[in-house]
């Protein structure tokens, strides 16, 4: 299972507020998360998914997409990919780990 942190920025909006293209985003990730395929979490800056890799690049080409469907002729996607192979990692796990250091 890997976790990745995206960003997608539309560029030459008509205005600088981007929250419906967020919100656009944000349904897209709900489908795949009713369909069992990814978990997800909005943070203020960006968006961090959780899944099997070839099915995050799926998810990452449907909403790099979304803004071009609303118009918008460029959009630049930052992605940043966590893939551990040693053990099984999440996103609960990650914080989990970095709490109990905290406490300690």
């Amino acid at each position: 299972m890997a976790i990745v942190d995206v960003t997608v920025i539309p560029i030459g909006t008509k205005e600088p507020s981007v929250s419906k293209y967020v919100a656009d985003i944000q349904k897209i990730l709900k489908g795949y998360e009713r369909e069992g395929k990814i978990k997800y979490q909005l943070t203020p800056m960006n968006t961090i998914i959780e899944g099997e890799l070839f099915v995050l690049f799926e998810v990452i080409s449907a909403i790099h997409e979304a803004p071009f469907q609303k118009g918008v002729s460029r959009v630049a996607t930052n992605i940043r990919i966590d893939d551990r192979r040693d053990k099984e990692t999440t996103m609960e796990g990650k914080i989990k780990s970095v709490n109990q250091h905290i406490l300690s």
